[in-house]
């Protein structure tokens, strides 16, 4: 069985002949976790050069055969996206269904990545139509813990075997999936993140792409951070190092008592999440006053001990908003309001979540409905 893309690629299927069985999957959905388990199949793109995309199927999931010189081992040329597919309620949407969260988001940063690794680009129907096919094919991996999901991650790497340094001439795109929980395990209120000594990302470099690259360089903060007790690593600025910029994998928001918002400003250095970016068009809508620009770690201890800041919350596709309680660094720490997720926390979270699965109005045409 074959079916069309948008763009006139065919999807070959090739199923599964011995997919994981049905008892095994319902004891793996009723505690996924995060990232800890996948469905039973993929999908996969060619790219060559002078040809373009080309050979779309669903295969089963399984290892991937490569050249040891394949270019991505030696020169790193890879990128990839998060997103995630959620069940619609049958009461908030009518009917309910399967639904993606702006997929034309991710299909959109997923080509500016590409084009700071010197990648070709990915036409936006075909990204998208892949993810629905990847979805599709394993919708009975849905989890059934309260809160689950889908969590997709399409990928592309240079498959070229050479070991000379330029772009390569040939790429794989693919999509696997997993079944996902609760992204954090510590279960407390709010987390608590370890001020980092390290550099995520510098002007000129590859900060707003989501590849590889940058999640490696973050592993040692990572594990500092997670051996001191901390549930995630927070990065400043390279030059100055002093000005707030992201965690490991999340962007921060600082919620203030006159009712202003304000989140780091994107400065080439830091990712563009489409969780931030929706945030703050939800805040801005509520009457609040939402800014993007510089804030200083120092300023951030100050405010917190004034009263001056509230809250304070990491958002991404993987934690989707997440109070953050305390920071710690070498020269000591300081908590954040109450030590629990705040008014304005709770209340963005639960809008967000609620137009993800289809219990609030959609008013921006961000859920796409693919079954």
């Amino acid at each position: 069985m074959a079916t069309p893309a948008e763009n006139s690629l065919t999807f070959a299927h090739h199923p599964h002949p011995s997919p994981v069985a049905a008892d095994v999957r319902a004891q793996v959905l009723a505690n996924p976790g995060f990232g800890a388990a996948f469905t039973d199949h993929m999908v996969e793109i060619d790219y060559t050069e002078g040809r373009g995309w080309h050979d779309a199927r669903v295969i089963p999931y399984g290892p991937i055969a490569l050249d040891p010189a394949a270019a991505v081992l030696h020169y790193a040329q890879e990128i990839f996206e998060g997103l995630k597919a959620y069940r619609l309620s049958a009461k908030g949407s009518e009917e309910g269904g399967i639904a993606l969260f702006r997929p034309e988001a991710n299909a959109q940063r997923f080509n500016a990545s590409a084009r700071r690794l010197a990648m070709p680009e990915l036409p936006e129907d075909l990204f998208i139509e892949a993810v629905r096919q990847q979805v599709l094919i394993d919708k009975d991996w849905f989890p059934t813990v309260e809160g689950g999901s889908m969590y997709l991650r399409p990928f592309m790497f240079a498959s070229e075997a050479f070991l000379g340094v330029r772009p390569a001439k040939q790429y794989k795109f693919m999509v696997i999936a997993s079944p996902a929980g609760n992204y954090f395990k510590s279960g407390a209120p709010a987390v608590s993140i370890w001020v980092s000594d390290y550099t995520r990302a510098a002007p000129g470099g590859t900060g707003a792409a989501k590849c590889g690259g940058n999640y490696a360089a973050s592993l040692v903060p990572t594990a500092e951070a997670f051996s001191r007790g901390h549930d995630q690593v927070l990065f400043l600025d390279a030059a100055e190092h002093k000005w707030v910029e992201e965690l490991g994998g999340m962007n921060l928001f600082f919620v203030f008592d006159d009712g202003s918002i304000l989140t780091p400003e994107l400065t080439g250095t830091i990712l563009p999440g489409i969780t931030r970016s929706s945030l703050l068009k939800l805040a801005a809508e509520e009457g609040l006053t939402v800014r993007e620009g510089r804030y200083s770690l120092d300023q951030w201890q100050a405010d917190a001990a004034s009263g001056r800041l509230l809250e304070t919350f990491a958002c991404g596709t993987a934690a989707v908003v997440t109070p953050v309680g305390k920071v710690a660094s070498q020269a000591g720490e300081f908590a954040i309001g109450s030590g629990g997720p705040g008014q304005l926390t709770q209340s963005l979270r639960a809008k967000l979540v609620g137009i993800q699965r289809g219990e609030i109005a959609d008013t921006h045409g961000w859920v796409k409905r693919i079954a």
